[in-house]
Formats: C-alpha cells, sequence, structure tokens
C-alpha cells in the first residue's frame, strides 16, 4: 500500500505540473493566441478566417476549437477513468496523453497564416492531451496526501507549474524578443516556441512517469462493458455525491465559478492583443507578472484557507473575480490591464489551487476509485469551460466586441458566489450536526 505524504512521490507528483504547465502559459495563454491574432487580423474583411470551407471571426474560431476540444473529453473522460479504476493503469493515460499534446505542440511549429486547419487542430489535440492528462493526475491527490496536508500538496504542485512554465516563457521570451540574434523571424520565433513547449512537456514529465505508483485495481466496482461502465460508474459517483452534502453542494459553486475562471485565463491573451493592441513582448511580460504573482498567491490563499476555511476563502476570491470582470470591460489602456494582470495573478493560483483541495477534502478517505471521483470533477471543470468559451465567443460574434463577453463571465462568478454562501451555511449545518452526534 502507498505510504502517504512521502516527500519524493509528492516532488514527483508536482513535477507533472511543471512539465505540462508550459503548454497552458505559451500555447493557450500568451504567444499562441498572440502569433494567431497576428496572422489572421484583418480589418478589411473583419477579422474572418476561413476553417474548412466555413468563415469565423478569428478570436472565435480559437475559442469553439477549444470549447469542442473540452466537449471531446468530456466525453472519453468517463470512460477512461471507469478503466483506469479497473486495471489500476491510470499512470499509463497520463502517459498517452503526455505524448499527444506534446507532439501537437511540435506540431504547431509548421503553423502559419497559409495552413489555419493544421493549426487549429493541433491547438485543439494538444488542449485534449493536457486536459486529458490532468484529470489522472488529480485523481493522485487523496493517494499521496492526508486529508490535512492536501492544501499544501495541491498548492505546491501549482507553484511547480507556475515556476516550470515561466522559465521556459523566459527562454522562449529571448526568441521572440530577439529573433534577429538567432537567424529567426518574429513568426518563425513564435513557432520555436511551440516546438520547446513539446520537448519541455514530454521531458519532465519522465520524472512523475518513473516516480509515481501505477494506482490500484479497483475490478469488483465494474460489472459491465467498459464503454458503458465508464458513464455507469460515473452515474454511481453521483448517488454517492447525493449522499455527500458538502460535495453535493461544492460542485454547482465549483462549475459556475470555474466557467469564468477558466475562460479569462484562455481568452486574456486574445483581448489584449485584440482589443488594446498590445504587442507580443507586452502580453508576454504580463503574463510573466500573473504567473509570478500566481506562485505568492497560490501559497497564501493555502495558508488563509487552514486559517478561516476554504469555502470562506473562495467566497473573497470569487468576489474579485468579479470585480476582475467589471474591470476588463471598462479599461482602455495598457496600464489599467497590468494593473488587472496583477489582481488576476493573486486570486488565480489561490482559486485553483483551493478547488482541487477542496474537492479532494470533501472525498471519504476510504475511496478506492479516486480516478471515477476525479473524472467527475474534471467532467465539471470541462462542461465549465465548454460553456464559458462558447459562451464569450457566441456573444463576441453576436454584438462584434469582446468586452460584452467579459460581462456575461461576471453574470457566472455572481451565480457561483451564491452557491458557495448556500455551501456555507451546509457546511455550519453538518458540523453543528457532528458535534451534536459526538455529545
Amino acid at each position: 500500500m502507498q505510504v502517504k505524504n512521502d516527500k519524493k512521490v509528492i516532488r514527483a507528483w508536482a513535477m507533472f505540473d511543471w512539465a505540462n504547465s508550459a503548454y497552458n502559459l505559451v500555447i493557450t495563454t500568451t504567444i499562441f493566441p498572440a502569433y494567431y491574432v497576428a496572422i489572421t487580423t484583418n480589418d478589411d474583411n473583419g477579422n474572418q478566417v476561413h476553417f474548412f470551407g466555413h468563415n469565423f471571426i478569428n478570436t472565435a474560431l480559437q475559442d469553439y476549437s477549444l470549447a469542442f476540444a473540452y466537449l471531446i473529453m468530456v466525453l472519453l473522460l468517463p470512460i477512461l477513468s471507469s478503466i483506469a479504476d479497473y486495471r489500476g493503469n491510470k499512470k499509463v493515460f497520463m502517459q498517452f496523453f503526455t505524448i499527444l499534446g506534446s507532439l501537437a505542440c511540435c506540431g504547431l511549429f509548421f503553423f502559419d497564416a497559409e495552413h489555419i486547419e493544421r493549426g487549429i487542430i493541433c491547438f485543439a489535440l494538444a488542449a485534449i492531451g493536457y486536459s486529458g492528462g490532468f484529470v489522472f493526475y488529480n485523481s493522485y491527490l487523496p493517494e499521496i496526501a492526508t486529508v490535512n496536508m492536501q492544501d499544501r500538496v495541491s498548492a505546491k504542485g501549482f507553484t511547480y507549474g507556475y515556476v516550470g512554465s515561466v522559465l521556459l516563457q523566459l527562454i522562449c521570451f529571448v526568441f521572440v524578443l530577439m529573433p534577429d540574434k538567432f537567424g529567426l523571424t518574429k513568426g518563425s520565433a513564435a513557432q520555436l516556441s511551440f516546438l520547446l513547449v513539446g520537448v519541455w512537456w514530454i521531458g519532465f514529465a519522465t520524472i512523475p512517469f518513473r516516480i509515481l505508483p501505477k494506482g490500484s485495481p479497483n475490478a469488483r466496482t465494474h460489472q459491465h462493458n467498459i464503454i458503458k461502465g465508464g458513464f455507469i460508474e460515473l452515474g454511481k459517483v453521483w448517488v454517492k455525491i447525493k449522499h455527500m452534502p458538502m460535495l453535493r453542494g461544492y460542485l454547482p459553486a465549483f462549475f459556475f465559478y470555474s466557467m469564468g475562471v477558466q475562460t479569462i485565463m484562455l481568452v486574456a491573451t486574445a483581448f489584449g492583443a485584440k482589443e488594446l493592441k498590445m504587442g507580443t513582448s507586452q502580453l508576454i511580460s504580463i503574463i510573466l507578472i500573473i504567473q509570478i504573482i500566481a506562485i505568492v498567491g497560490a501559497t497564501v490563499m493555502s495558508r488563509l484557507s487552514g486559517k478561516y476555511g476554504n469555502v470562506r476563502i473562495l467566497i473573497l476570491v470569487v468576489f474579485i473575480w468579479i470585480g476582475v470582470c467589471i474591470a476588463a470591460y471598462f479599461t482602455t489602456t495598457v496600464t489599467e490591464f497590468y494593473m488587472i494582470a496583477v489582481v488576476v495573478g493573486v486570486v488565480m493560483g489561490g482559486i485553483q489551487s483551493l478547488s482541487r483541495s477542496t474537492y479532494s477534502k470533501y472525498l471519504p478517505e476510504d475511496i478506492t476509485d479516486t480516478a471515477s471521483f476525479f473524472s467527475f470533477y474534471d467532467v465539471t471543470e470541462k462542461l465549465s469551460i465548454v460553456g464559458g468559451l462558447f459562451s464569450f465567443g457566441f456573444i463576441e460574434e453576436f454584438t462584434g466586441s469582446m468586452r460584452n463577453s467579459t460581462l456575461v463571465l461576471c453574470g457566472f462568478f455572481i451565480i457561483g458566489l451564491l452557491f458557495l454562501f448556500l455551501l456555507l451555511r451546509t457546511e455550519k449545518k453538518v458540523l453543528k450536526n457532528s458535534e451534536f452526534s459526538a455529545v
């Protein structure tokens, strides 16, 4: 049986975040969106791009492609997590999705204005690789850390991810800012960055793959074929969750505020490039600021949650996110955007880390089907990304402005906040009842 709180295993687990967060920073957050907007901007046709015979606004197509990728994962994850729990081989799936994602990033090396379809497909495949690996990575948390350590271990993972991704971003930054020094153009410097992400991702992922446990088979719970059984297992998880008042109350809150958080993280660079006409160097620097501050934010939020409780800190953080959305709608200068970025950095790492550890802490300590439970968590998150990205892209196409889309995200945060207040009431009732039972 795996010993929990083993420092070597925890460091190896966190290194998976170090490896794949470079994708999240370079591909979805900074260089790819800036490069994509630059090669597809055409004021004469309203920034329309052709994709397999159909016309889309360039940034809306980017949003739709990510939404489609995450929708694919919503359909696949129940099946894959069922197999992982049944055979105890979730590390194999982590390896598969890591290889898929890293190869797709390498494929972006060949993406240019003449090959929009190729670029969008690789972009979507990289998202599938990233999100697919993460569900099995998350499911290790209750296996490697005791409940009292999960906030800290979760924050450690995100901190490793921020540090690793910033290091690679700085390397890419050198190529993008000084392409002439290396015999590159601005476009080829961006393409080289995509290749470096793929190599970085697969290279550092070998560390957790060597050290993390394979996983424990749980064949007793699977009496159906794998395809049907995955969704049946997801249904069983939901039945169990309905008898867990804290988890049942937490998931809708997580769903709605994640619609806002995840979408903002994925569209912020495109917003700066398109609405504020920011250059690639400005966009990279602003995202680096967010990442560095997020390292501190994840640690601070972890400590505050230990003092005041996860739910109260999540309420505070969601309040701040609402302010971010309103401020983004009214921002008109690069300076204002930098100020918003500082605030986003403080709350971004905190809300991601706390969301994962809160879910993990609400799980029973003796469960064996952790992959299925975290599949439910990830399906919830992926559905929120699908809804958030589709809403953002649709509102932009319908109104012609990304600013209007930020107000929609504000509405999602408000709904999530209301559910968090309900969760706080549930928490008080559960604690009161447990104290009464103890007496």
